[in-house]
């Protein structure tokens, strides 16, 4: 796939742009449109979700942004096999039914609208108690972190990063370095590069490239 060079604010202002012109038509399940920024935590998914947020809110678009570090399980869950079990942060650590619930399912046809932001803070290990945040007919959904195109989720847009693996192990917290198995199997097991819209290449994070708009 050929890939062109882009800056992160024109990268986020063209994806604002297409993500309007899907509301401008209601595009989504109760007249809202919602936008999956993947990636590892070394991406920073949350800066670009950040900037499309702020090109959004420039058209006039309510937006509602959703981190899915909001959505862990309880410690005593995700912990159950040990600190650094592969295979429980591939499948156990993100409460995928609670954002089925809680984020996905208010906006369906006949659907509250409502959409809780996050459900568990990891750094207390206690429950956020945010309030739902009402997203009207015509706003955009942004949710974005890692590994999100492997649950079928009903996104209108797919946006993956993607760092090659020595970018990856360069840029992940020594911490964490123990989840590089785990993007290597959702690498071979989902193909987020081919199964996303639109591709972003950030092994440079100064120096972004994309696949182009969206189609």
């Amino acid at each position: 796939m050929q890939l062109e060079p882009i800056t992160w604010e024109r990268l986020a202002d063209s994806l604002a742009r297409r993500l309007d012109a899907l509301a401008a038509g209601a595009g989504g399940e109760g007249g809202r449109v919602r936008l999956a920024l993947d990636g590892a935590p070394a991406a920073r998914t949350g800066d670009l979700a950040g900037a499309v947020a702020g090109a959004l809110r420039g058209y006039g678009r309510p937006v509602v942004t959703v981190a899915t570090e909001g959505f862990l399980r309880p410690a005593s869950v995700r912990l159950e096999y040990g600190r650094e079990d592969v295979e429980s942060y591939l499948d156990g650590w993100y409460d995928v039914p609670a954002l089925w619930r809680e984020v996905f399912g208010p906006l369906e046809e006949g659907g509250s609208g409502r959409v809780l932001p996050d459900l568990w803070d990891p750094a207390t290990d206690r429950a956020t108690r945010s309030p739902a945040v009402p997203l009207p007919p015509g706003g955009v959904l942004l949710v974005h972190g890692p590994m999100l195109l492997k649950h079928w989720f009903p996104f209108d847009l797919t946006v993956h990063l993607a760092l090659s693996p020595g970018a990856l192990a360069r840029r992940t917290e020594p911490g964490l370095r123990w989840t590089l198995p785990a993007f290597e199997r959702y690498e071979a097991e989902t193909g987020p590069a081919g199964a996303a819209d639109v591709l972003v290449r950030a092994d440079d994070p100064r120096h972004p490239a994309w696949s182009g708009p969206p189609a």
